[in-house]
């Protein structure tokens, strides 16, 4: 029977569907056909398997030649399918055992010499293949990738002779191997003087996930200070590290197996596009967000960014998820980032700064601020001011700050206590959560009450005060929620009221 079988993965967001390579040699003039909605670089893939069989000194089918990428609905792109076609056209003419392909998946793009080339979306395709029990075979730039999958039983193969040679058992196929973890200094908190109230808000954002946003002049600190969030965080699970490095991998961008396990921190430009942050294209990537699964989304400069940009954020910042709709298809990305912004109080960035410098005009300070819609600042937990420091605290012989390792050590403890308590961060728990994990004294409440109604907030503003107290606690030790805890998480929502930034200025 002139039929074969090869078992291969195609890229559909962060998962990776199965594809049944069907090759069928039947009489007739010489010709190949390729169907299953396979798009140009798919339809390429002719003249480069036919140069690379001969190259290998295997005979190319002088017959009727039908490749079926099943299913037929799922659309097929880049050159991940070379392989598989190419050992399904010599299965089916006789040239390679055909029944020792069920049990092995294969990726990889084919040259023209017959040599195997990486492709992107490896790590995804190799958690797959370990669900589905069968052995993955890649090229040797994709080795690294495909056995960070610990599950799946992964081989490397420079050329398409060297892969034939291993299904007709005269040769074995080295495995893949991780590469050893490369350990990469992050910025230390240590470097940071002064800022105390900024520094307790870290900690703060840092213990239970929480966004933050800080407001200050320019040159205060601000980038300094986001930039040492990732070193005050957990080191990420290992399923973490795998779901994030499954979104780096489909990006495009590339991914360094010897870092996988670092929390990403993401800083793209304020003229980022909307499509930028959250992903899209013909075939849909991973934008920014996503690319900070898991880590450290930094927007400096907040109200420069264009404001259909900005609102794209909303829904992501809700739910973890963004899903990127286009006509041919939709893909869903994980998105489930910490971010943290940064502004100036003004145009000039001078207002409420004690020298006096600032001349911008209430008007022109009220329209830099509306830049920022209501609705995004409300999903922004902690909202802190910077101040600019005296030059006796940056003199080199002025007192370093608390170390990054000091501070992590009391935000896995209170990380520890979420975990038990509700399984997750306090900056993920839903409504009913908070309601029972939260509790207030009635004192306390009342109070929360009058702030509420004083500050005019709303009721999302209010589980999020509740969740940072819960928080504040958690750092305390304390089981529960104490009227210190509550006030100062009260005091990180002052800039939700926009009179008090006026008069700032």
């Amino acid at each position: 029977m002139s039929l074969a079988l090869v078992h291969s993965r195609a890229r559909a967001g962060v998962s990776a569907p199965p594809v049944r390579v069907e090759v069928h040699l039947s009489g007739g003039l010489p010709r190949t056909n390729l169907v299953g909605l396979p798009e140009a670089a798919v339809r390429e893939s002719r003249d480069r398997i036919f140069a690379a069989i001969l190259c290998a000194q295997f005979e190319f089918p002088a017959r009727r030649i039908t490749v079926n990428l099943a299913p037929a609905d799922l659309p097929k792109d880049g050159g991940r399918f070379d392989l598989p076609i190419a050992l399904g056209i010599l299965a089916a003419s006789g040239q390679v055992d055909r029944n020792a392909l069920g049990e092995y998946e294969f990726l990889g793009e084919l040259g023209l010499t017959g040599e195997l080339r990486a492709v992107d979306g490896v790590l995804p395709a190799a958690l797959a293949a370990a669900r589905a029990g069968r052995k993955l075979i890649v090229p040797p730039g994709n080795g690294a990738e495909a056995a960070l999958a610990r599950d799946v039983e992964a081989y490397t193969a420079r050329t398409l002779l060297e892969v034939c040679a291993m299904l007709n058992g005269s040769k074995q196929l080295p495995p893949a191997e991780a590469p050893p973890p490369q350990i990469t200094l992050v910025p230390d908190m240590a470097d940071v003087r002064g800022q105390a109230h900024a520094r307790r808000a870290l900690e703060v954002a840092a213990a239970g996930n929480h966004h933050l946003l800080l407001v200050g002049t320019p040159g205060c600190g601000k980038t300094l200070l986001a930039s040492r969030l990732p070193g005050l965080l957990p080191e990420a699970s290992e399923a973490e590290a795998l779901e994030t490095a499954a979104i780096t991998s489909v990006s495009g961008r590339g991914l360094d197996p010897s870092r996988w396990r670092q929390r990403p921190y993401r800083s793209p430009h304020h003229t980022a596009s909307a499509v930028a942050l959250v992903g899209g294209g013909a075939d849909p990537r991973p934008g920014e967000i996503s690319l900070a699964h898991n880590g450290v989304l930094f927007l400096d400069e907040l109200p420069e960014w264009d404001r259909k940009a900005l609102e794209v954020l909303r829904e992501p910042l809700e739910s973890g998820t963004v899903t990127v709709s286009r006509a041919a298809r939709s893909s869903e990305f994980p998105a489930r980032f910490q971010l943290v912004a940064a502004m100036n109080p003004c145009p000039c960035g001078w207002a409420g700064d004690p020298c006096g410098r600032c001349r911008c005009n209430p008007e022109a300070i009220r329209r830099y601020r509306s830049r920022i819609s209501g609705p995004l600042l409300d999903r922004i937990d902690l909202h802190v001011e910077v101040p600019r420091l005296p030059p006796q605290e940056l003199r080199p012989d002025a007192p370093q700050g608390e170390a990054s390792a000091d501070i992590r050590a009391r935000v896995e403890r209170a990380r520890t206590v979420q975990q038990a308590r509700a399984g997750k961060a306090n900056a993920q728990l839903g409504q009913s959560e908070t309601m029972r994990w939260c509790r207030l004294r009635e004192t306390d409440q009342a109070l929360l009450e009058r702030a509420i109604e004083r500050l005019q907030l709303s009721a999302r503003s209010m589980h999020r005060i509740l969740r940072v107290a819960r928080t504040i606690a958690d750092l305390a030790g304390s089981e529960d929620i104490d009227t210190p805890h509550l006030t100062e998480a009260l005091g990180y929502r002052r800039l939700d009221r926009g009179e008090r930034l006026h008069r700032a200025a």
